[in-house]
């Protein structure tokens, strides 16, 4: 991470209330909860050589006046106390306002972290969860520390049943939630941006009232840059099919298909492209071979306009299969500049069988009428 958890929240918080600073454990008073689980740390191996009398009374009226100012300091406000439990993750559920999918946490996705919590012993960073009230399943959700709960979930239901779940406890309402979320999403490389886009539009209509200003304002971010993720969240799910993974929508890409979008006259055929595109993904994965990448789906979804202005009809490229079902040659574009042909790799064709393919090809445009201008 790029900075602590802890000053993600304080940072957070700043705006609204006095920061969250951690009293010393001698000073705080824990709170008491059913999933709580007690810490390792209580029980020294080694015990520390008791004070002489007269010290030890000095030791605890200073520890006494200590606690009593702690106290006071809270009470006031002028320090919010923060609870540090270990929990039981069973019953820590995920809030649902976080951007991150947690159906699509893996193991290898997380890997280093789960090496990590292995080599540290348990988990040093804590999470941030808050408490939830009349469900008799859960006791907090986590708000921050998402994959570290699904890591701790993993290891003890792989070898290491006594891992728990370190977190803090958090008083917060559902916009501020969504503000700690997103600056910790923001450090996370694995949140794809159209995970974030769409998480934002959520918020935009949950927290903000569809007040962009507003939620720019509050969030730190550009107004332009938000307006541009919120574009690429309205993405219809026809094209992000087209896509071999979700993770593949980038948002200067993406952006530029959702203002071709916008166009009444081009979105017919990029939508129909959009669903070509969808079925041959679906094909080629069957077949065992490479997904269309992210750059050939953008592509060839702004090419489907002028594709069909031209005479095309916007749809599947015409494609020449072996007697496997392994495409070897097909048709990627037809103008009046001249025809591009593909050439598949791995389709195992000879190279007899891939001119006679190619006669073919030309032969299917010559009856469209989009034929070899001579």
């Amino acid at each position: 991470m790029a900075r602590k958890q802890s000053d993600y929240l304080a940072g957070l918080l700043a705006d609204d209330e006095p920061p969250v600073i951690p009293a010393p454990v001698a000073d705080v008073i824990p709170d008491a909860a059913p999933a709580s689980v007690p810490s390792p740390a209580a029980a020294s191996p080694v015990a520390p050589p008791a004070p002489a009398p007269e010290r030890r009374e000095r030791l605890r009226g200073t520890t006494l006046l200590g606690r009593e100012s702690a106290l006071a300091r809270v009470a006031s406000g002028e320090v919010r106390q923060v609870t540090q439990l270990l929990l039981d993750p069973a019953r820590v559920r995920i809030w649902p306002g976080n951007a991150r999918s947690y159906a699509h946490l893996t193991e290898e996705g997380c890997r280093e972290l789960i090496d990590s919590i292995i080599a540290e012993g348990g988990q040093k960073v804590p999470a941030v969860v808050r408490r939830v009230e009349g469900d008799p399943d859960y006791d907090y959700e986590v708000i921050a520390g998402t994959r570290r709960h699904w890591s701790i979930s993993w290891l003890r239901a792989h070898s290491y049943p006594d891992m728990v779940f370190v977190a803090q406890v958090a008083v917060l309402d559902d916009e501020a939630a969504f503000r700690l979320a997103d600056l910790e999403n923001r450090a996370r490389k694995d949140v794809s941006d159209l995970e974030r886009a769409r998480n934002y539009a959520a918020a935009l209509r949950s927290h903000y009232d569809n007040h962009l200003t507003r939620m720019a304002e509050r969030l730190k971010l550009s107004k332009g840059w938000l307006s541009k993720m919120l574009k690429v969240a309205a993405l219809p799910d026809t094209v992000i099919a087209a896509f071999a993974s979700p993770a593949d929508v980038q948002l200067k890409p993406a952006y530029t298909l959702a203002q071709a979008l916008d166009d009444k006259s081009a979105a017919p055929a990029i939508l129909a492209k959009a669903k070509a595109m969808a079925r041959e993904q679906k094909s080629r994965q069957e077949q065992g071979l490479g997904p269309w990448s992210a750059a050939d789906v953008v592509r060839q979804l702004l090419d489907a306009p002028r594709l069909a202005g031209a005479g095309g009809s916007g749809e599947r490229p015409w494609v020449w299969t072996t007697p496997h079902g392994r495409p070897a040659l097909s048709i990627q574009s037809a103008n009046r500049q001249g025809v591009t042909i593909r050439l598949h790799a791995g389709s195992g064709a000879d190279a007899d069988e891939l001119a006679d393919a190619l006669r073919r090809a030309l032969a299917h445009l010559e009856a469209q009428g989009r034929g070899l201008q001579r």
